[in-house]
């Protein structure tokens, strides 16, 4: 089954997304939207986390949106029931947040998530559910490119939690015969991400500040990493739900081969036609959480699902400028 086989399958299906109204959420629910599905956006709102209503400002009277937090147990129950597909994203993403009150990350991306497998497991044990890791499960890498036999090694209390919400849903998948599938993300962005600050990522703050001709830090310089544009994450999310294969494991997602930040800085500078960047050594508090370098090996997950990112970094830089150059208020 390729990708256009499995859009078919959400064609009048019934979806909940949970942290729909953030950033990868939103993208999801505009592509489930013009597949035919009926969709249920689920999202807290809370100002840290990203969730924002102008991200579906061209298709609120297509969806169903709750204002409702997964932490609530209730509402849970009552939400994941008569769903076809469940896509669990919500969560805290801000690794220095999770530091700083790391009982609130706790509560969100690991107590949250198991309340969420019981509401499935008692209200609609047929669910087909694709959970969103990270990359920061594996801390430190030993080798690259990582792959998904790495050892687990997290550096901060986001990518503990992050890992025991994975153990959960794969628990569920065996244990009780949920679908689950995990994706372990790696440095997405596009249009629709958070730009006002560094709670999602780093690439965010650095679009605003070239849009708004403010110059911007690159901390270090030389680290590599590697980056998914949202639209083929999103691709990742439909075949992770649609596919057999996909149930009871774990993927990682990558994208293009790996750049230095610096030349990632460089490269939007270009783009954009101007601005200027600062390269700056690590804030402590940040440098003590900080993997070096890291790009992932996501040979799994395209001999698997077949999946395989499209989207080249400079036109996925390209159109994220375009997106926020015309809207930019609305996400500062």
């Amino acid at each position: 089954m390729n990708i256009e086989d499995s859009m078919q399958e959400f064609d009048n299906s019934s979806v909940l997304i949970t942290g729909g109204l953030g950033f990868i959420g939103s993208n999801l629910a505009h592509r489930l939207v013009a597949l035919g599905a009926r969709v249920t956006l689920v999202d807290s709102l809370i100002p840290e986390y990203g969730g924002n209503l102008a991200n579906i400002a061209d298709i609120r009277d297509r969806v169903a949106v709750n204002i409702s937090d997964t932490r609530d147990e209730h509402s849970m129950r009552y939400l994941v029931a008569g769903h076809d597909f469940l896509f669990n994203l919500a969560g805290q993403t801000s690794h220095i947040d999770s530091m700083h009150a790391p009982d609130v990350d706790l509560e969100i991306n690991c107590r949250a998530q198991l309340s969420i497998l019981e509401s499935c497991r008692k209200q609609n044990p047929g669910v087909r559910v694709v959970f969103a890791s990270t990359r920061q499960v594996y801390g430190r890498p030993e080798y690259l490119p990582v792959d998904e036999k790495h050892p687990v090694r997290p550096v901060d209390v986001n990518g503990i939690n992050k890992w025991a919400g994975e153990a959960y849903h794969m628990l569920y998948n065996d244990v009780y015969g949920i679908s689950c599938c995990v994706l372990r993300l790696t440095n997405t962005y596009g249009p629709r991400m958070r730009i006002k600050d560094g709670r999602q990522t780093f690439l965010g703050v650095w679009l605003r500040r070239v849009l708004e001709a403010q110059p911007f830090e690159v901390w270090g310089g030389d680290q590599l990493r590697d980056f998914t544009y949202v639209d083929d994450c999103v691709d990742a999310l439909l075949l992770a739900a649609t596919r057999d294969e996909a149930a009871g494991r774990l993927f990682n997602l990558g994208g293009e081969p790996p750049i230095s930040l610096r030349e990632l800085a460089e490269l939007l500078v270009e783009i954009n036609g101007q601005g200027e960047f600062d390269t700056k050594a690590f804030p402590a508090d940040r440098k003590a959480i900080d993997i070096g370098d890291f790009y992932a090996d996501d040979s799994l997950v395209r001999e698997v699902l077949g999946w395989k990112p499209t989207t080249p970094l400079r036109d996925g830089l390209q159109l994220s400028l375009d997106y926020f150059r015309d809207g930019l208020g609305e996400y500062c």
